[in-house]
């Protein structure tokens, strides 16, 4: 018999590793499993390196599943196969109803692909991993804790729960933003029609009611910037600015050392900080206490929470309790120590830890954040609005004045002459 080389977590997150015999790669995961093990990577003994990369966690991919399919979809898939499970339908047959009444796309062949894998003996954690695009790694490490539990249908049903709840909060940020988006686009616009167009008109018309005097020096620098976008290339380093900016920020974002510059300078802006700190803590928060209520271990939950916290700070903080509690630490412990959240959130770790509720004070957490970050964004919003107007107005009332000073100076002349 087949001897294959596992390593594992045990319940208490400690990593495992051992040999078990069985007759195929599957039987021998569902040994494991029912040891009380969670496997992260099983390999037939005397593999070499390059077929050992291949654990449960590095599946391989599936060629025609690499597009991106929208965070609604998935969620309401997971719900709708929740439901069917819940029914007692076989899961097959579950996926099978579901891609047919997808419409045509990605996300039809996705399924299409997961149900074929497990038609070929794949387990459904293992079908949905070969399709990172439309099921990331928190999505496929819950449906394999809900299948070692066999609590797949309540999985399920949590796993759409935190989508949503993830969707909501991304679409509240965004629709805030879209305001002050709007108004800044159309008023830049606007000045540079007007800059354009407008003002170098005005030039020869300036020069010859005064005569030959002096223009004063508001009056000349508009003109001098309405000819350097007119006639030289101001236009084009205008417009260009935004797009090298995106370009910019993305390059840096590629290397590790960019993203923690960039977000530790982001955590430190005023309003926008505390927003920023408050959505993070919100994203890892729920996804850690989502993963460990569905009986993931809590070293590999901290691995998938890194991911989805969206600042590199937070992610090296989880990064430093990871550590800690794999040495034997508390979670609550080395956050403190931190500093990078509330004392508030340490504190209410602290007491999940001695209870035993960590999940559900992680999502208590999540829940309180939740609400702080829709009271923040109204009063972001609030401070918006008269910091746009004030600032559109000093431009609007600098061009208006670059245009009256001189008619003021050549009436000032003429009365001063009679």
């Amino acid at each position: 018999m087949p001897v294959f080389q596992y390593i594992a977590l045990d319940a208490q997150g400690l990593e495992v590793k051992d040999e078990i015999e069985a007759l195929s790669e599957k039987e021998a995961i569902s040994k494991i499993r029912n040891m009380g093990y969670f496997p992260t990577k099983v390999r037939t003994r005397g593999v070499g390196k390059k077929a050992a990369a291949k654990g449960i966690l590095q599946p391989k991919r599936r060629r025609g599943a690499s597009g991106r399919v929208r965070v609604k979809y998935i969620a309401q898939f997971a719900r709708q196969l929740s439901t069917l499970q819940d029914a007692g339908l076989p899961i097959l047959r579950s996926l099978r109803i579901l891609e047919e009444q997808q419409k045509s796309g990605t996300f039809k062949r996705v399924i299409g692909y997961v149900a074929d894998d497990i038609e070929g003996g794949a387990t459904l954690s293992e079908a949905m991993a070969r399709c990172p695009r439309a099921f990331d790694r928190l999505f496929v490490s819950m449906v394999a804790a809900g299948e070692a539990g066999g609590v797949l249908d309540l999985i399920l049903s949590r796993v759409a729960d935190f989508m949503e709840k993830a969707q909501k909060l991304k679409n509240r940020v965004k629709s805030a933003m879209v305001y002050p988006c709007v108004v800044l686009s159309a008023a830049f616009c606007i000045l540079l029609g007007l800059m354009k167009y407008v003002i170098p008109s005005f030039k020869t018309v300036l020069e010859e009611m005064l005569e030959g005097q002096k223009l004063n020096k508001v009056t000349t620098t508009v003109l001098g910037i309405s000819h350097w976008i007119a006639y030289q290339y101001g236009l084009f380093v205008l417009l260009s600015i935004p797009f090298g900016v995106i370009l910019l920020l993305r390059i840096v974002r590629r290397f590790q050392t960019g993203r923690l510059v960039l977000d530790t300078i982001k955590l430190k802006v005023p309003v926008i900080g505390q927003l920023t700190s408050k959505i993070s803590i919100t994203r890892w928060t729920r996804t850690l206490g989502t993963l460990i209520g569905a009986g993931v271990p809590i070293l590999d939950a901290l691995n998938v929470s890194r991911e989805t916290a969206g600042n590199e700070v937070f992610a090296n903080t989880l990064a430093n309790v990871h550590n800690s509690i794999r040495q034997g630490d508390t979670f609550a412990g080395p956050l403190r120590q931190s500093k990078t959240v509330d004392l508030i959130v340490s504190n209410m770790v602290a007491v999940g830890e001695e209870t035993g509720d960590l999940d559900k004070m992680l999502l208590k957490i999540a829940d309180n954040y939740d609400e702080q970050v829709d009271v923040l964004v109204a009063s972001l919003m609030s401070l918006l609005e008269p910091i746009m107007i004030l600032c559109l107005g000093g431009i609007v009332l600098t061009i208006v004045l670059s245009v009256f000073l001189p008619m003021i100076q050549v009436i000032s002349g003429l009365s001063a002459a009679t």
